[in-house]
């Protein structure tokens, strides 16, 4: 029988599950030390964990270890690279917590809008300060979610039943998926400027990280609501506490810099503060086991991966293109126009490419969901494109192209009016570096997509190029490389410029108005 450790507070079905498969002896113990257990049980199978740290140490105590599962979505306490060393495959329970955090939302929502906190501890001073707590209903309100992942679609179903108008905001998801859950789509700051009520659904990465700031924070309506369920990372705290001042912004918060007890610097900000409390729910936790015993079996008995976070890259396939293929999807999210909702992706996989077409569908994936992790398997990519109604081929390739060991990806996106727009992008490697190769009707650019990148497409005339550096030079910007092509038709030209620093956002748009670019944006390759 296989050892399973579970060294955690976890509701005890994954422990019953595993048992009445009658394959493992399953120890579960939330009081003894980790370290303690660990020595205990050097044969352990199966790790089992929450929260708790499993670092390389732990790893090394375990040698029979093959497989960590982590009883939720988050898996930064466990050293997944240092597992893959060691061949242990790690996985995690996406979306077990969907429906807890969403009911928090909702909970923080009415507690607000009727003064339950404040109210509580009046009454219970002996105090009957009914006119003070005047309330609000949020029924026929407007909500704002920004994220449409897991998350931000139940909690759409959850507030059905208030009539409330919901808008969204995601870079990835359809405007066909987002009609059937009942959104209206737009961009962030009519978002931010029509809602009454904000949530945020979004992960902490380099793209989200301050995404709330004063831009934003200033399109919104006096009093209104912005509700931070995510990670405390996307908003401005600074910002947030000036718009606050000036607009008396309601703020209901559940998520810190570290989870732990302390002061908090958002306390003065904060109108509601919650210990992080929107995955602990006993049925959060109960899915959250269930589904790691699950996985557990389903690995074990039918080979499944689906959920393994630290995937080694198929045999025979130098990772170089695995690279390129996330490269070049990043990019022609660019070009297609990031605020445009994606209705369709075809790939080209071309030469010896082809046979490991499945897996660089993920990091394709990854290039259009920074919150979309590359170790899933071909079978998550797909359910991913569906979930958000992104129609996804993977076309048959033609060998007397010539494209040797080449990419080619297309998207297709929605500009409204049931109109499209594409954009289509190839690249390989050469002598071990990446080559973009062609963007739309730009071919043979041979441009290493390395570092700071400016891009502008405007109908070709004299002296647009000089536009373009005097308004880099006047930011004090240097530039590395150009390359400055024509279309095969030769009326539209490309400007590509490598720079030694960020293009700040006002400085793209303000060359993109001065040339009359059709297709403007930085990018960090």
């Amino acid at each position: 029988m296989k050892k399973i450790l579970i060294p955690t507070k976890l509701e005890s079905i994954a422990k019953d599950l595993l048992e009445q498969h009658g394959g493992y002896q399953v120890v579960q113990d939330a009081k003894t030390p980790l370290v303690e257990q660990i020595a205990a049980h050097s044969d352990t199978y199966g790790l089992i964990v929450r929260s708790e740290k499993i670092t390389a140490a732990v790893i090394d105590a375990l040698p029979k270890l093959r497989v960590i599962i982590r009883a939720g979505a988050g898996y930064n306490t466990i050293d997944t690279r240092y597992a893959r060393q060691k061949g242990i495959d790690v996985m995690n329970t996406p979306g077990a917590n969907a429906n807890a955090v969403a009911e928090e939302v909702v909970a923080l929502m009415l507690a607000d809008a009727r003064h339950l906190v404040a109210a509580d501890v009046s009454t219970r001073a002996g105090a009957w300060e009914k006119s003070q707590f005047m309330g609000r209903e949020i029924t026929g309100k407007t909500i704002g979610v920004v994220g449409l992942g897991a998350i931000g679609r139940t909690l759409i179903k959850r507030l059905q039943g208030f009539d409330m108008r919901v808008l969204g905001f995601d870079p990835v998801i359809s405007e066909e998926r987002a009609r059937d859950l009942g959104v209206t789509l737009m961009d962030l700051p009519r978002l931010f400027a029509e809602s009454d009520y904000i949530s945020l659904h979004v992960p902490a990465n380099d793209q989200t990280k301050g995404m709330i700031n004063a831009s934003l924070l200033a399109q919104m309506k006096p009093g209104a609501v912005l509700i931070n369920c995510a990670r405390c990372e996307v908003i401005n705290e600074e910002d947030l506490r000036a718009a606050k001042s000036e607009k008396g912004i309601h703020y209901l918060n559940d998520v810190y810099p570290k989870d732990e007890a302390g002061p908090k610097t958002i306390a003065d900000v904060a109108d509601i503060m919650l210990p992080h409390l929107g995955a602990s729910t006993v049925e959060a936790n109960t899915n959250a086991a269930r589904r790691a015993a699950e996985q557990l079996m389903e690995y074990d008995d039918k080979g499944i991966t689906s959920f393994v976070v630290n995937r080694d890259i198929p045999e025979g396939l130098d990772e170089a293109f695995g690279e390129l293929a996330h490269v070049l999807a990043c990019l022609c999210r660019k070009v297609v126009g990031e605020s445009h909702p994606l209705a369709r992706i075809e790939t080209s996989f071309y030469g010896s490419l082809q046979p490991y077409a499945q897996w660089l569908l993920l990091p394709v994936v990854a290039g259009i969901n920074k919150d979309f992790d590359r170790s899933m398997d071909h079978a998550a990519a797909l359910k991913f494109l569906k979930d958000v109604g992104i129609d996804y081929e993977d076309r048959e390739t033609d060998p007397k192209k010539g494209y040797e060991n080449s990419i080619t990806i297309d998207f297709m996106a929605h500009i409204g009016d049931g109109k499209l727009v594409e954009a289509s992008v190839r690249g390989t490697v050469t002598e071990g570096n990446l080559m973009i190769s062609r963007i739309c009707d730009f071919d043979k650019l041979y441009f290493e997509p390395v570092g700071h990148t400016v891009m502008f497409i405007y109908k070709d005339r004299p002296g647009i190029l000089g536009c373009i550096a005097a308004a880099l030079a006047k930011a004090n910007i240097n530039i590395d490389d150009v390359r400055n092509p024509h279309n095969s038709a030769g009326d539209q030209s490309l400007a590509i410029l490598k720079v030694n620093q960020e293009v700040p956002a006002d400085v793209v748009d303000a060359v993109a108005r001065e040339i009359n670019a059709t297709t403007a944006f930085y990018i960090h390759l």
